[in-house]
């Protein structure tokens, strides 16, 4: 059994590896204020950016799901890692040796099984590349590259590489690196042969398949030798580290280009990839063995931030696959905010094809938008009936509209249909029109049961505790309404003691938990209290967050924690800034409150007491009360100094 890493060198790596630099490797930042970005959410789909990073706190928060955490708890829910592995990925990208405890580091045997995996595959990607460059063998794969216009400095570039042809070479390879056969077998990089494991892939070129960090978790094989009677490509099957419907090769060379220009290029085939990128269009992805469809879609939208001139320009073959695939990509085209077309070279080439033909120039001219994607599907339907007979065109009709009351935006679902009724030849344009409403009207109404039930409101005896959240029920009651001032001050303070400990300490930690009305913000003001309180954020403001969520004493309250570290303070109109005077000021409105309440106990029993109640009883309750109306005069003359 793996032993436990080392506390300092966890906090090493949580110091050491910025979260915005982590998290910039999966989806687009965008500056939002008070020195926090953000962004589309990995976890949950979403149309505006709900998810926040603070660089300064070392943070994330969904303020939609509720997902949040540090760095390592981002890599381990995007990449579904253990902590360990988290902790291990991370320490590897900063350069940190790792102490295990309970036995030393054996990294032979401690490390998690994903990323031993990954570095099986890292070590067969240069593996596979230094057997193109050198072996004599391979000169039928240089070949198969150079008659597609690419050249040495292509395959290094893109990691090209050749499978020898025997049946073991690799996996006696990676034997002698110290992998176990069951590690080889789980990789996918071996098989179960009659002896013992042999290799998947053997004389074949290679295509090292990135995830979006970067890591190589898989292989595209192209077939070389006419002897091979497997299919033309193969590709690694699904594991633990590979989904071939969640991954798009070249999408790790892209992905900064496809941020910056808010564009991708859609191709179908790796070498269709490595001409675009040679000809300068930097922002070509391919799926890997399997259609575009959701889990892609997901990829390029936290890439693309799908804001309004975001554009994804999909290249197909002219043939009947090229169009079918065409076709399908349009099914989710309403899932993207982004405008999409469609490419289509002349004579039905590819952008290989075309860049061999006609240069550089003419890929990059491809790419450039020229059909809207719904413009080529609805072509496609009409294009197969009889336009010149009532029959043909009702026909047409009937397959067409469904599709156009798909289109969720209004005013362009009447465009489109206007453009329809065109294609059609129907001159009665507001019949196609109406007609395509009715249609999305019939959709919505079948689909109008409601949503699920909130994942985070089932639940049983034995479910987590979960809090209320501004906007967002639980099984507590209804959702916090931050237009109710006590919440809200409470929410401010609680954030200040969290983001800005210096200004609110020591006064806060005298804070009593019942001066916090809100169940969730109780829990979180007991959580600081039990990490040493806000002057602990004051000596040691390093760990001081992440003290604070060990305390918290369930995931509800850690993600209260977090969101209210990540979420910017909310400053009125008037208030020049976060300082010592605004500070205090929420400081005096929580505890004036809490005396106000106090004071309207003790008038109640008073009340209570009058005419039958202990003389002495009644006297020592009536100075309380007098004690507390002077303190609540003098907080309300001179503020914090009061405190």
């Amino acid at each position: 059994m793996a032993g436990r890493i080392n506390d300092e060198d966890v906090k090493a790596v949580r110091d050491a590896v910025p979260i915005d630099a982590v998290v910039s490797e999966y989806l687009q930042l965008r500056n939002a204020g008070g020195g926090n970005l953000k962004g589309l959410c990995p976890f949950h789909d979403e149309k505006s950016p709900s998810f926040q990073v603070s660089p300064s706190k070392g943070f994330f928060h969904c303020f939609g799901c509720q997902e949040g955490g540090d760095t390592i708890t981002f890599v381990m829910k995007i990449d579904h890692l253990t902590f360990s592995e988290a902790v291990e990925r991370l320490a590897g990208q900063a350069g940190i040796t790792l102490r295990y405890e309970e036995g030393g580091y054996n990294p032979a045997h401690q490390r998690g099984e994903r990323i031993r995996l990954v570095e099986a595959h890292k070590i067969a990607a240069q593996w596979y590349a230094e057997q193109l460059a050198t072996s004599p063998e391979a000169d039928t794969g240089r070949a198969f590259l150079a008659d597609r216009g690419f050249d040495q400095a292509a395959a290094q570039h893109f990691s090209v590489g050749y499978s020898p042809q025997g049946w073991d070479h690799l996996t006696r390879f990676l034997r002698g690196k110290g992998f176990s056969d069951k590690e080889l077998l789980l990789s996918g990089l071996a098989q179960e042969g009659r002896r013992g494991p042999i290799d998947r892939f053997r004389g074949r070129l290679m295509w090292p398949i990135r995830d979006i960090g970067g890591d190589v978790v898989g292989f595209g094989a192209r077939k070389l030798y006419e002897a091979d009677n497997g299919p033309k490509y193969l590709n690694t099957p699904d594991t633990a580290i590979y989904k071939k419907s969640q991954v798009l090769y070249g999408i790790d060379l892209a992905k900064k280009d496809i941020a910056k220009a808010s564009r991708a290029v859609v191709v179908e085939g790796y070498t269709d990839v490595m001409a675009c990128h040679l000809a300068g269009v930097t922002t070509a992805i391919a799926t890997c063995g399997t259609a575009f469809g959701g889990d892609h879609i997901k990829i390029l939208r936290r890439l693309l931030m799908d804001n309004g001139s975001a554009r994804v320009i999909f290249t197909f073959d002219g043939d009947a696959a090229g169009q079918k695939a065409a076709l399908r990509a349009f099914e989710d085209d309403q899932k993207f905010a982004a405008e999409t077309y469609i490419a289509i070279a002349p004579d039905g080439m590819d952008p290989c094809d075309l860049r061999l033909a006609k240069g550089d120039d003419a890929v990059a001219d491809l790419v450039e938008p020229r059909t809207p994607l719904f413009e080529f599907a609805l072509r496609q339907i009409v294009g197969r009936y009889d336009l010149d007979t009532p029959a043909g065109r009702a026909s047409a009709l009937d397959e067409a509209a469904p599709v156009v009351a798909r289109i969720k935006n209004s005013g362009a679902q009447h465009e489109v249909a206007v453009q329809l009724a065109g294609m059609l030849g129907i001159l009665d344009t507001q019949f196609v029109v109406k007609r395509i409403a009715q249609l999305a009207r019939w959709a919505r109404d079948r689909g109008g049961k409601g949503p699920a039930p909130d994942r985070q409101q089932r639940g049983g005896p034995g479910a987590p505790q979960q809090y209320a959240t501004p906007g967002r029920p639980g099984p507590r009651g209804p959702a916090l309404n931050l237009r109710n001032p006590v919440f809200a001050t409470e929410r401010e303070l609680l954030k200040l003691a969290l983001q800005r400990p210096e200004l609110v300490s020591p006064a806060f930690d005298a804070y009593g938990v019942d001066e916090f009305t809100a169940p969730p913000y109780a829990a979180v003001r007991e959580a600081i209290m039990e990490a040493g309180g806000a002057e602990s954020g004051v000596e040691d403001p390093q760990g001081y967050l992440v003290r604070v969520r060990e305390a918290a004493p369930d995931d509800a309250v850690r993600a209260m924690v977090t969101e209210l570290a990540v979420e910017a303070i909310m400053l009125h109109r008037g208030v020049k800034g976060v300082d010592e005077v605004y500070a205090g000021a929420q400081l005096v409105t929580v505890r004036r409150r809490a005396v106000e309440r106090r004071i309207r106990d003790i008038t109640g029993r008073l009340t209570r007491l009058a005419g039958h109640g202990d003389p002495a009883e009644l006297a020592a309750v009536q100075n309380e009360l007098w004690v507390l109306q002077q303190y609540d005069r003098a907080l309300g003359a001179q503020g914090a100094a009061a405190l």
